[in-house]
């Protein structure tokens, strides 16, 4: 995966941050919108963009893409670095292939032990009844 032409990749779009914030909040465009067509790129290998389409199914649009935002500044420039890093985090956090889970087989002795635990258990609790006075 190349970083430089996935940047190169991605649409940036500046829009009014929502909320309170007076008259800077009306005039200024300071929230910024990245998106990135997962399907459409050229920096992502075929076997990269399955792995992504799989791992980032909640995030992605029904068309498959991308879109972030970042309004935490009140500088346009401030939050596109904010962005970037952000969707940069979460490409290669997605592309990173979990390990294979290996399952094991339960000891012998450990399923002793645990049933003979729970014979003394049953003795401990058969101790505390009231004793048979017919037999």
């Amino acid at each position: 995966m190349k970083t430089d032409l996935l940047i190169s990749e991605v649409t940036f779009k500046a829009v009014r941050s929502s909320g309170a914030g007076g008259q800077h909040v009306n005039k200024v465009s300071s929230k910024v919108m990245l998106s990135f067509d997962v399907l459409k790129s050229e920096a992502l290998s075929e076997e990269e963009k399955e792995l992504l389409l799989k791992r980032l199914s909640t995030k992605l649009t029904k068309q498959h893409i991308l879109i972030l935002n970042s309004d935490e500044s009140r500088s346009q420039h401030k939050n596109k670095e904010l962005v970037t890093k952000r969707f940069i985090d979460l490409i290669n956090e997605g592309l990173i292939v979990p390990k294979e889970r290996k399952t094991t087989k339960i000891p012998k002795a450990v399923v002793k032990k645990r049933q003979e635990d729970k014979r003394k258990h049953s003795i401990k609790k058969g101790h505390r009844k009231k004793p048979d006075i017919n037999s």
